[in-house]
């Protein structure tokens, strides 16, 4: 799943290639993709894409006096071509959600793998209308957020930290793999409760949180979207790592079964040298 960095990567390439552009055409090949019907997606054509930015994982295309919503979810990208195949898209037929064509021939589409579809496509007239932007906690990387606030957010939640940092309505942006980044950053075990943290474990964990994102957002930056995924699977120091060495300590990084996800952390590092509970595991062992 792309997340803050590779998403801010993604806006920074559109604002370099998209804007200044008009829609010639916006082709919608799976209709599950497409949340909304007014305004239509046809209202984008004719109009130049003024601006492109980003709320949490959401990329906002400013499109005249709309505004052209996507995130990618699970399993969805974005596809650049300097000249958009000129071939028509069968519904149904390829992982293609949306294809979008510009007055210089270049475009985009927004694809998504598997059989599980969750790739969201907003046309709105203002990106608060869009559920998901509505429910956005803060910008964990923005200029403005500093250690207090981190601070007053954790206070008082009897929450996994884990968990806590990938709620969207907690910390925009933040998801699977940064969430074990950061944790292997700081230190820390996935399942400590935010509220027993001590002052110096929560400005431990906020740099971690703010240093992990910064470098991710540097090294992503400039790159073209085909380069995005492959560049994030190596800077990975526990993420996506099960059975690999620890490049800190050199232990083992071990991982954490659930019904839909996983997570990988380095017991060393992070929990005391004692590898963490797994029912799923467990119960698969019986």
């Amino acid at each position: 799943m792309p997340e803050l960095p590779e998403v801010d990567a993604l806006v920074g390439f559109l604002r370099d290639r998209a804007v200044g552009h008009a829609v010639t055409s916006a082709t919608v090949a799976a209709i599950s993709g497409l949340k909304t019907f007014d305004p239509p997606l046809h209202g984008l054509v004719g109009q130049t894409i003024d601006g492109a930015s980003r709320h949490g994982k959401f990329v906002d295309l400013d499109v005249g006096d709309l505004h052209l919503v996507f995130h990618l979810a699970r399993a969805g990208w974005m596809r650049w071509y300097d000249e958009l195949p000129k071939t028509l898209i069968k519904p149904g037929k390829s992982p293609i959600a949306l294809r979008v064509r510009l007055d210089d021939g270049s475009g985009f589409d927004l694809t998504e793998a598997g059989t599980k579809k969750s790739l969201a496509v907003y046309v709105v007239r203002d990106p608060g209308e869009v559920p998901g932007i509505a429910r956005l906690g803060p910008d964990p990387t923005a200029p403005e957020f500093g250690l207090d606030d981190f601070a007053a957010i954790l206070a008082g939640r009897r929450t996994r930290i884990k968990g806590l940092l990938r709620d969207q309505s907690v910390f925009a942006g933040v998801g699977n793999a940064y969430s074990d980044e950061i944790l292997h950053n700081a230190r820390m075990s996935p399942y400590a409760l935010a509220a027993t943290l001590k002052p110096e474990e929560v400005e431990r964990l906020y740099h971690a949180l703010r240093d992990t994102l910064d470098e991710a957002i540097a090294a992503a930056s400039g790159r073209p979207p085909a380069e995005l995924k492959d560049s994030k699977r190596t800077r990975m120091q526990v993420h996506g790592r099960t059975g690999e060495a620890c490049p800190v300590c050199g232990d083992t990084v071990r991982e954490v079964i659930f019904a839909d996800s996983t997570f990988q952390y380095c017991p060393t590092c992070q929990t005391g040298g004692k590898p963490l509970a797994d029912r799923v595991l467990s119960r698969l062992l019986k």
